[in-house]
């Protein structure tokens, strides 16, 4: 918190202009401003600045649900705004109770940023995520089939999180690989396909996840 108790605001936006605008209302509110334009950087900043709360924009992010996870993990305990544009139901359902949505008065994210700051703890999300009969709980990292438990180890639960998150969409390997083992984690994409083909064997013949030709997986809603 800072000397005058307003906090550590740390503001993830793509647009000049709104960064400028949302740091003079936060300032007058006793707020101190810290920026980050990209991101991609985002994660990496917050662990950083550690700050009080962030605002993160997502509104032109090509996956927001990762990136929100990513960026509250790694700015836990502190609270995440997230701001968004018109999110689809696999992106909201994993939003936690603050958002924002573009285009928005300064004011409105103002009042976002104190009550996230009242309410604090970590951001919560907003349950249970589902494709078919697998159901994953982010909150403890359990994973079931129907009524059958299903012991995952932490990258298999990592890279169904991500694609029950992203139910739809075709992700290459080295996307996924990001995704789950981190950038720049070395590892090939032949890794992808051995835990790929480890879920599918534990997650039983009720697997969401669909192999697309000549591209990567994808995992069906």
């Amino acid at each position: 918190m800072t000397a005058d108790g307003g906090g550590v605001v740390l503001v993830v936006e793509h647009d000049p202009a709104v960064a400028e605008l949302e740091r003079r209302y936060l300032a007058r509110e006793g707020f101190a401003v810290e920026f980050e334009a990209d991101p991609a950087r985002a994660p990496r900043t917050a662990e950083r600045v550690r700050p009080d709360v962030v605002v993160l924009d997502l509104s032109t992010s090509a996956l927001p649900a990762d990136l929100y996870r990513r960026v509250a993990a790694a700015a836990a305990p502190a609270p995440v705004v997230a701001v968004t544009g018109t999110a689809d139901p696999a992106v909201a359902r994993v939003l936690g109770r603050h958002r924002v949505s573009r285009p928005f008065g300064p004011r409105v994210l103002v009042g976002a940023v104190g009550e996230a700051l009242r309410r604090g703890g970590p951001p919560e999300t907003t349950g249970l995520l589902r494709a078919g009969a697998v159901v994953l709980d982010p909150g403890d990292r359990s994973a079931s089939v129907g009524d059958r438990r299903v012991s995952l180890t932490a990258t298999e639960f990592d890279l169904l999180e991500f694609l029950m998150g992203n139910t739809g969409r075709v992700f290459t390997r080295e996307q996924l690989l990001d995704a789950a083992w981190g950038p720049g984690a070395g590892a090939g994409s032949r890794t992808v396909d051995v835990h790929i083909a480890q879920l599918r064997a534990k997650l039983g013949d009720g697997s969401p996840i669909r192999t697309v030709r000549g591209v990567g997986y994808v995992l069906d809603a």
